[in-house]
This record gives structure tokens, C-alpha cells and sequence, in this order.
């Protein structure tokens, strides 16, 4: 997709937020425990490799991903540190990985023997660095039990010129609700699990942002750091105290490019679904759906000018229309998410609006919305 460089829409990513976030995150860790910068979906929406030559200098160690080709985009630019995919991949794949020093997830033993299959047919090579992944609770990936966990840690023995046992981890899927009743069940799940290993890998992990923001005594050696690096609140609303304050990365921006008078009686955009009641001021803003402004946030607002300015009408797929307070010059600034004055959207609230949650919406905005960078 095109990136409309030449329109005034755009995503504006705060530097100094992310190294904040992830500085006082690296702050509280106990010795020897590091931090992965999770910036799997194009960095949730920020931009992958600007945001992890930002979390390289703020003190992560290395990167987590959800596919194969974003880990392969961030050796493309340079970066050596180690990074996991935390996805399924291809078995085929294990010798590009193994090549690329790629970490990869494991949840079956029968992957284990076909990627060795791969990896034993190069005539050299350093083995395929693996993680086991643990289904204690999240019902999507892993083992699940001491029986399946034992055969594939002996099978990675038994072929040590292919494989090498890097890493174990779980998810919860309940870190961020204040009711731990469900969280405390996949932690003794874990402890059921990866306390039959005969020997522990280098890495040991089960923190997301939520499980180290409120339950950093789980940490062991290494954090995966998403949501709560690019300032947003993993639980949303549930827990609103974080050891300390979360600051956003992301404001997203555009201005007016026309102005008009409605006279009342008169629609707005397809379906007329917006009639005046009284004569009223109305401005276009140059973003639609097909930027990830999703159509259903007619009748929430933007701010312009200070002031919280209905979208009236249905939001198009490259335009929609906002009602003013009185007429303003085309290129006055409209803030969609961010500050304006003392008035501010966040993504919990564009998220709250779409009954959704806020990783969706920043994970939405297409690649058309161009991104920018300051401090």
C-alpha cells in the first residue's frame, strides 16, 4: 500500500515515551533478568525497527516477534541481538533461522523431527536455538504435560548438532484482571511443568507487560515487554495503578481540508444516516477505514482547536466529516488521538467506543498512514 506522504494524516510516535516506558521497566528487574521488546504486527502499529533501535538503547536485550518474516526484517536492518518467534513456524524453515541466529517456538515434539530433518541435510551450520512453548492455561500453543515436555528435551539431546534447548515459556492469559484465581491456576500449572526438567535453559520465561507490571515475582530471567512499552495499559481500565506511569507513544494527527455551512434539514455522507437539526459548521478530515479509522466511530470525535468535535455522519473509507463550533481555515490541525489544550483521546478511548481494545486499534492503522518521529 501506497504511504500518503503528500496528505496531512499522520502517526506521530513519541521516541522519548518508549524510552521512558521501557527504562523504568528495566529499572525494577532484579539482577540477571532481561528484558525482549515484544514488537511483533510492525511494532504494534509504531513502526518495528524504529521502535527496537529505541529499545535497544533504552536496555532491552533482544526482540520477540509473531512471524518469521518480521524477525527476518529486523536482521535486515542490522540488528544482532537474539530474537524469538513466538509463533508456529515452518519446519522447513529451521535452517534460515538456524542461519539468521533466529530463535524458534516449539509446541510438538514432531516439529522437533522434521526440522531436524532439515537441518540435517546442510553440510554444515550452527544448530536451530528453540524455545518450548507450555500450554498451562491459554489453550493455544504447547505442551501440557511432564510426559510430552520429557520426550521433546530429550529428543533436542539427542541431537545436539541440530538443536539447541535456549528457552521455556508459558502466557497467561489472565495477568491483566484483578481477580487472580485463574492466573494463580496457570502458574502451578507451570511449576507442574517445567520443575521435571533435569536441567533449566539460559532463558526462562512466562512475563508479558501484565504479569511484570503485577506479578513481577514470576519474572525468572526474562520479560517480554509489549503494551506497557509503547505506554498502553494492558489490562485497560481492570487495574489502573502501574509501578509507574505509563506513557503513550502514539498520537495520531490530520487537519481540515474543508469547511462548510449545513443548513439544517440537510445529510451528511452515505446513507444520510446525519440530518441537522439547525444550521451548523462542518469540517472534512482527509482519514477513513482504509487507514484503520474504523467506520463505526461515527458519533464519537476528534478534537480541533481544543474543542471535542462530533464525527457526524458514517466515516468513508478516505474522508470524514466533524462538526465545529464555528468555521475554521482549512489546515487547522485535528487531533484524532493525543492532546489538544486540556483535552485528550486516547486509544482506550477510541477503543472503549469500538468495544474493542486498545492493541487492536494501534495494531489497525494501515501502512497508507505515514509515521513520524520526534524526540
Amino acid at each position: 500500500m501506497v504511504v500518503g506522504v503528500h496528505r496531512p494524516t499522520q502517526l506521530v510516535i513519541d521516541r522519548q515515551a518508549l524510552r521512558h516506558n521501557i527504562q523504568s521497566e528495566v529499572s525494577r528487574l532484579k539482577a540477571g533478568c532481561e528484558l525482549f521488546m515484544v514488537v511483533k504486527a510492525n511494532g504494534y502499529g509504531h513502526g518495528a525497527a524504529q521502535v527496537a533501535r529505541v529499545a535497544k538503547e533504552a536496555g532491552a536485550s533482544g526482540f520477540c516477534v509473531a512471524i518469521l518474516d518480521e524477525a527476518l526484517e529486523l536482521r535486515a536492518a542490522g540488528f544482532n541481538e537474539p530474537i524469538l518467534v513466538l509463533g508456529v513456524t515452518n519446519p522447513a524453515d529451521a535452517p534460515l533461522m538456524a542461519a539468521q541466529h533466529i530463535s524458534a517456538t516449539v509446541a510438538a515434539t514432531d516439529w522437533l523431527e522434521e526440522a531436524e530433518h532439515y537441518l540435517a541435510l546442510r553440510s554444515a551450520g550452527e544448530p536451530l536455538r528453540v524455545h518450548l512453548g507450555l500450554d498451562t492455561g491459554m489453550g493455544r500453543i504447547g505442551f501440557r504435560t511432564p510426559a510430552e515436555l520429557k520426550t521433546a528435551t530429550d529428543f533436542i539431546g539427542d541431537h545436539a548438532a541440530a538443536l539447541t534447548f535456549e528457552g521455556i515459556f508459558t502466557h497467561f492469559s489472565t495477568a491483566d484482571d484483578p481477580d487472580d484465581t485463574y492466573f494463580k491456576g496457570q502458574v502451578a500449572k507451570w511449576h507442574e511443568l517445567v520443575d521435571t526438567l533435569a536441567q533449566r535453559p539460559r532463558y526462562v520465561h512466562v512475563s508479558n507487560s501484565a504479569t511484570s507490571l503485577w506479578h513481577d515475582e514470576c519474572n525468572d530471567n526474562l520479560v517480554r515487554f509489549g503494551a506497557a512499552g509503547y505506554g498502553l495499559n494492558p489490562s485497560g481500565w481492570a487495574i489502573p495503578q502501574t509501578p509507574y506511569q505509563l506513557e503513550p507513544a502514539m498520537s495520531l494527527t490530520s487537519e481540515l481540508v474543508y469547511t462548510k455551512r449545513l443548513q439544517a434539514g440537510q445529510s451528511v455522507s452515505y446513507g444520510a444516516t446525519y440530518t441537522a437539526q439547525q444550521d451548523e459548521w462542518v469540517g472534512t478530515v482527509p482519514i477513513g477505514y482504509a487507514d484503520g479509522y474504523e467506520r463505526r466511530l461515527q458519533g464519537f470525535h476528534v478534537l480541533v482547536d481544543g474543542h471535542v468535535c462530533e464525527i457526524i455522519g458514517r466515516v468513508c473509507m478516505d474522508q470524514m466529516m466533524v462538526r465545529l463550533p464555528h468555521d475554521y481555515p482549512r489546515g487547522t490541525r485535528v487531533t484524532l488521538v493525543g492532546q489538544d489544550g486540556d483535552q485528550q483521546i486516547t486509544l482506550q478511548d477510541v477503543a472503549d467506543y469500538c468495544d474493542t481494545i486498545h492493541y487492536e486499534v494501534a495494531c489497525g492503522f494501515t501502512s497508507r498512514v505515514p509515521r513520524h518521529y520526534i524526540n
